[in-house]
């Protein structure tokens, strides 16, 4: 009996590391995570004075949190992440797993962590948890907020991916998040 316990075990084990290694899993946050790889980087670059972090919560989410402060010019706050280099030549989408807080968000890639723009794309988060679809295709060139007449993303890899919040007000924030995947 407890051989096959331990061979079960062993299955849902591979199963399941199977399973999130053929969903291509950018990142999935748990209680090992390094979180020196994520850098904030706030309005402060431009003299604002926004606050924000990245935690690990009792559920091993990462936890994008603070708080959004207009003065100064300032206005956003983001956790930035340089991957090695992800090859999505035949990807459709990414799949965010998050729970908001009924505030709109930025996600941001880079196929070059080089590049000076990034390619962006508003959500709004209900504040529930939830899965949210961003297109590839539908991700457009961006910097310092203006959108550039470069064509939408289309490049075979990314080396980052950001999450921003600026929504032009004073406000704190805080954005659960599980996982991220390459569909």
């Amino acid at each position: 009996m407890k051989k096959l316990l331990l061979i079960l075990t062993f299955f849902l084990m591979f199963f399941n590391l199977k399973f999130l290694f053929s969903q291509n899993v950018i990142y999935h946050f748990n209680n090992e995570d390094n979180l020196k790889e994520w850098v904030i980087v706030n309005d402060d670059v431009m003299g604002g004075v926004s606050k924000s972090n990245l935690t690990i919560n009792k559920n091993s989410n990462g936890v994008f949190g603070g708080k959004i402060s207009t003065a100064y010019n300032g206005g956003f706050a983001s956790v930035r992440y340089n991957c090695k280099r992800i090859y999505i030549k035949d990807k459709k989408s990414i799949k965010l797993k998050i729970k908001g807080d009924e505030k709109e968000y930025q996600l941001r890639i880079k196929a070059n962590t080089n590049d000076y723009y990034s390619y962006i794309l508003p959500f709004k988060t209900s504040g529930k948890w939830e899965e949210i679809i961003i297109p590839l295709k539908e991700m457009y060139a961006s910097f310092r907020g203006r959108r550039l007449d470069i064509k939408n993303f289309n490049n075979d890899y990314i080396e980052q991916i950001t999450f921003l919040i600026g929504n032009k007000k004073n406000e704190n924030f805080k954005l659960i998040i599980d996982s991220i995947i390459i569909e």
